[in-house]
This record gives structure tokens, sequence and C-alpha cells, in this order.
């Protein structure tokens, strides 16, 4: 069975679904469901809730491979030809309209596209969907409607031949919401194949044919918005729903239509054939690389435009050194501190104080954007070029803060005078200290659902860091599990790593940077792949 086939040779329509099932936690959730939408079709598939609306139009665009059967797009070369709208307006809110979409058209149109093209299709798009006015206007601030109508701007720059929108209407008023589907019938009228799910019958006469699903996605009717007026024996489609809620079984819904549409396995007029785009060669997608350069860059706009987002980047590390300068007194790698064991604890919550920095700052980063991430990745979009792009972003305000916190900390005299060489061995330590602590708040964030789950890890990651890297019991002196534990955790390491380079500890820091930077290649290439399996391309 295939999810995407070439179906050149085998049908005329723009897509088509044939015999398709589907199953979700050992449950069908479609059963058997057929049909076909010609090229130029506003199609719309309707239903009560719980009828596998989203399931159907998941399943047909390929995020969830169907139980059985398969689904057909014709003449597609590749993802660039089919583009989907989600339920939620998933575009940055902080970026201004036209920006946002340039960096979309960076993302997705062919690899050398020159920039005054980007902006001429950038431009284009935005009079197409009347909101050239809005260019420069914050995502955020735009109206529900015109949000919506962004983030439909953000597949059109590609000239998509079949667009799937899932519930475009939703949360709109009803002024808004034939606002939008007036806007859908002109790209239909421009070639583009329209398929959308709604659940409000007001939209479906601005359909060319309805998919009507019966509850646990039972296939109940397929036609024209009139034809299911005549089927349902009702003027009001509304009575429809509650037909299909109330009168009969599921199961035999769908065999009265079965019998119906007899072994002709269509209902309603056919347009003409889809335009054959298989015989052009597939567009030269954007690379890694690219990405990862184009995403740096949004990272970084985003980071500065997010006042919130400064202000934590900023301030958690000033409260931080504010409070070692608080607990620890002057002087303590004189002879009496180095004693007592005052240095050493000084050199313990500096190493804590970079492994906190580094965490913080990566566990919210992936599971606010997952929808984000979704989306971009079912349209190319690498997931190694973006969890480095967010690297690439981050690293440096680490390497900012750990070098503040050491000056601070030196100008106050809790660091002791110590040649040139000493701090950079201080600062190379804290910062890929810094980054191994990031990669795993990347993959924390990459495994929850949403920023509860997030916030609650930090104290669960933390602990461990503090009680096993043996400044509260030397490492020798462990429990043989705990021991064991302790050459997991980078903060063990780095404690070590900055004691050698200030001489408290024998030997060289050179062994701790090397695992280090080890956890760092692991920690990122564990998130790459629970990126790529939580949101398949």
């Amino acid at each position: 069975m295939d999810t995407f086939i070439d179906p050149g040779t085998r049908t005329t329509a723009a897509v088509e679904v044939r015999a398709v099932r589907q199953r979700t936690q050992g449950r069908t959730t479609l059963h058997d469901v057929s049909f076909s939408v010609a090229p130029g079709e506003v199609v719309a598939i309707v239903g009560g809730s719980g009828a596998g609306k989203t399931t159907l139009l998941e399943t047909m665009i390929g995020i969830r491979p169907p139980a059985a059967g398969e689904v057909g797009i014709a003449g597609a070369r590749d993802r660039s030809d089919v583009s989907y709208v989600p339920q939620d307006d998933i575009i940055h809110g902080d970026l201004p309209l036209a920006r946002t979409l340039r960096y979309a058209a960076r993302l997705r149109l062919p690899a050398g596209t020159a920039p005054e093209a980007v902006d001429r299709i950038v431009a284009e798009t935005l009079a197409a969907l009347d909101l050239t006015e809005r260019a420069d206007v914050r995502v955020g601030s735009l109206s529900g409607g015109q949000r919506k109508r962004a983030s439909i701007a953000v597949e059109l720059l590609t000239r998509p031949a079949v667009f799937f929108l899932d519930e475009p209407t939703s949360g709109l008023d009803p002024a808004t919401a034939r606002e939008v589907l007036r806007l859908l019938r002109r790209l239909a009228g421009a070639g583009t194949t329209i398929v959308l799910t709604t659940h409000s019958p007001s939209d479906i006469d601005l359909c060319d044919r309805i998919v009507f699903l019966a509850r646990d996605g039972y296939l109940a009717f397929v036609g024209t918005p009139d034809e299911a007026r005549q089927y349902f024996e009702t003027p009001d489609l509304t009575v429809a729903y509650e037909r299909l809620a109330l009168e009969e079984t599921p199961a035999s819904w769908a065999d009265r239509f079965a019998a119906l549409r007899g072994v002709d396995g269509e209902s309603g007029p056919r347009a003409p054939s889809a335009p054959d785009r298989s015989a052009a060669p597939p567009t030269r997608r954007v690379g890694p690389v690219r990405q990862w350069a184009v995403l740096t860059r949004r990272n970084g706009d985003l980071l500065v435009r997010n006042k919130l987002t400064l202000l934590v980047l900023a301030g958690s590390p000033a409260l931080v050194i504010a409070m070692m300068a608080v607990l620890f007194r002057p002087g303590a790698f004189a002879p009496a501190g180095v004693a007592s064991g005052q240095a050493t604890q000084t050199v313990f919550w500096l190493a804590f104080a970079g492994f906190f920095f580094g965490l913080t700052y990566g566990l919210l980063q992936i599971v606010g954007e997952m929808a984000i991430l979704r989306r971009e990745r079912l349209a190319g979009l690498d997931a190694a070029a973006y969890v480095l792009s967010k690297v690439a972003v981050l690293t440096p305000v680490l390497v900012a803060v750990a070098a503040a916190m050491l000056a601070v900390l030196r100008a106050l005299d809790r660091l002791p005078e110590a040649s040139g060489g000493a701090y950079a061995r201080l600062l190379v330590t804290l910062t890929l200290e810094a980054m191994a602590a990031l990669a795993l708040g990347l993959l924390a964030s990459a495994s929850v659902t949403n920023a509860a789950q997030a916030t609650l890890a930090l104290p669960m990651l933390c602990f461990p860091q503090v009680l096993f890297a043996g400044a509260i019991v030397p490492v020798p002196e462990m429990a043989a599990p705990g021991r064991a534990m302790s050459y997991g955790l980078a903060n063990r390491w780095a404690f070590e790593s900055l004691g050698r380079a200030l001489g408290l500890f024998a030997g060289r820091p050179a062994v701790g940077w090397a695992v280090l930077a080890g956890f760092v290649v692991v920690l990122l290439g564990a998130t790459v792949a629970v990126l790529a399996r939580r949101a398949p391309a």
C-alpha cells in the first residue's frame, strides 16, 4: 500500500483516495474511504465530531500513512506541489508579516532563487491575499482573518497544485469565514485544487463537492451540495449532521451510499484532467546548509524582538552572579580558603551556574515551536539544520554569559588572580558545559508535549548534577550506582576541569573537555532523532 504514488497514468483526478483505512491506538478510524478530487475543485470533508475529518485529511497529505489503501496526487513532482495549512495559525507572531514570508520563501523556494525574486514572490503573495497594507505589521497583531490569510500565504509562496486545509474557518466570525472561503474559491479559479475540512454547514455552499463522513470514519456521501440535500431529503444540511448521528448506524449509512454509488465508484461531475507536472524535473530543494543559515538568521531575529526572552537571557545570569557574590567571601582561593573547602565550593557552583544557564536556555526552545516545526518539516525542512540553528544562536550568548561571570567574580575577588591562559581554560570549560546543558535542554524540549512539562523537567535534570558532581560526596567515596551515574553528568566533568584549570585538582582539563564535547554531539544527535520521529518529513 502507498501513501503517495505517481498516478500520472492511473487517474485523471488531482487527488485520488482508494479504499483507505486508518487505525489509531488499535481502533479503526477510517473504513474503506474512496473518492476523487478533480483539478481546480474545492472539496470539503464534513461530518460531526469523531467522524474522522482531520484523520482523513492527514492521511491524504501523508502525515499518517494509511493502514490500508492508497492516496494519489496526480503529476506531483515533489512536496512543493502539495501544501498543508493546519487548523491553528502556525506562524511566528513576533515578526512582521513580510519578514515572516521572506524567511518562509527562502526555506521553500528552489535553491538558487535570487533575493529579488524572493521579494517579488512575497509581494505578489501579499497582494493576492489582500495583505499588502499589513506587510509591516507584527503577525501577532493581525486580526483573526488576517492571520488565517497569512497562514495560507506561507503555503501559497510555492504556487502549489493541491492545497489541503484543516478547518480554515474555525474560530472566525461569519463574515471573516466567508471572506476566507471566497479567497479559496479565487485560488481554485486560478487552477489550485482545494481540499478542506469544516464543521460549519455555512461553508458547504461555497464548495464544489462535499465528502460526508459518518461517525468513526464511514463514508456516507460524496457529491455536490444540491445532491446532498436531495440525498438527505432536507434543504438544511444541518439536518444531515443530525440524521447521521441519530438515524441508523455509521456502517449502514456507508452501505447505503455504496449501493447508490454502484460500480462507478464516483458521484457528481468530473472536471478536466489534471495537468501532468511529473514530466517536469523536480525543483532543486534548499539544502541543509542553506536552511541552517536562514533559520539561524530567523532565530536571531526572533530573539532580539522578544523582550521577555531578552529579559530572561540577561536577567538570570545577573541574578546568579549577584547571589554568588553574596554567598562567597573574597579571598576564597587564599591558603585558608582552600584548606576550608571554600575554594572548592566556589568552583562547584561556578560549574553548576554554567550548566543551569545552558539548560534553561534550551528547555523552551523547541516545545513552543513544535507545531511550526511539523509544518515546516512537511515542506522539506531538515531536522539537523533546525537543531543546529538553535545552537548557532544561543552558543554566543552562553559564551558572553560565561565570560561576564568570570570577569565579575574576578573583579569582586571571588576568583583568584591567575594568568590569561588559566582564565581561557575556565572559559572553554564553562562554554563546553553550557553547550552540553543546552543540548540536554533541547533534547528535553523536543521530547515533552507542552511548556509545563518542560518546566517540570528543570529540577529533575538539575538535582543529579548537584548531587553526583563530586563536591558534596567525592566521586571515589560514592556508592557504585552513584559513581556510575556521575560519569554521565556534565557538571561532574566541568567541576573537575575547572578545578584542574585553577590547580585545585591534579590533572589537565582537556579530559573533561573531550567528555563534554562528546555529550554535545550525542545529545544533539538524539534531539535530531526525536524530532525526525515526532515531526516526520
